[in-house]
């Protein structure tokens, strides 16, 4: 069972907007970090957890509650959260689902300011090919991701560790590296700290290099 951390209190956070449209974004010098995952994957909780406050990402027992771009100012404008709709399974129209995938293709192309996408990946599962297909589109659009692995209070850790290994194998399979990764649980907090960490470990990073727009 994962153990709870304990470290940084609740973040200030400040929402911004909700659209469809990558154009309707502010343009901005921020760092923006896109949370983003398959539909049923736990994205909501675990940005809620993040940022510790309940119902910031609305959450839904049906998947693919998520529907728009939707953006945080966190830390007093020190960075953004970008909530993203899943990729994947999701009780929506084909439609719909070929407008989502428009919508990520373009934020993530086209957000000048985009620092990192986090990825997550359901602990609980073997490799899932909807996950594996979204990394590789990333790395053709050459967008700077880290993977997150979610529900880690959900199974045990053999079960876990057997799961991210079979993960990092098939992933492996068209890469040279892994990239940066956590486990996290939105239930306890796990993964909380060092995620936020390495946040502001690549903000201080792009500080230090100037510009992102």
């Amino acid at each position: 069972m994962a153990q709870e951390d304990r470290g940084r209190l609740n973040l200030h956070a400040e929402f911004v907007l909700s659209s469809p449209r990558v154009d309707e974004c502010p343009e901005w010098d921020i760092p923006e970090y896109a949370f983003i995952g398959r539909s049923n994957v736990g994205k909501s909780s675990l940005i809620n957890k993040l940022v510790g406050r309940k119902g910031l990402a609305k959450t839904s027992g049906s998947p693919g509650k998520t529907q728009l771009i939707n953006l945080f100012k966190i830390d007093r404008g020190t960075w953004v959260l970008a909530d993203l709709p899943g990729y994947g399974y999701a009780k929506v129209s084909k439609v719909l689902r070929g407008s989502f995938s428009t919508m990520i293709g373009r934020y993530v192309r086209e957000r000048k300011n985009l620092a990192l996408v986090f990825v997550l990946i359901d602990g609980r599962l073997d490799p899932q090919k909807a996950d594996l297909d979204f990394l590789k589109q990333l790395g053709l659009w050459e967008v700077p991701f880290a993977l997150v692995f979610t529900k880690a209070d959900k199974v045990s850790g053999s079960v876990l560790m057997k799961n991210r290994a079979a993960f990092e194998k098939a992933f492996m399979e068209d890469w040279d590296e892994l990239p940066p990764w956590f486990q996290t649980s939105a239930q306890t907090g796990y993964g909380r700290d060092k995620l936020l960490a390495y946040i502001e470990s690549v903000n201080l990073q792009l500080r230090e290099s100037g510009p992102l727009t």
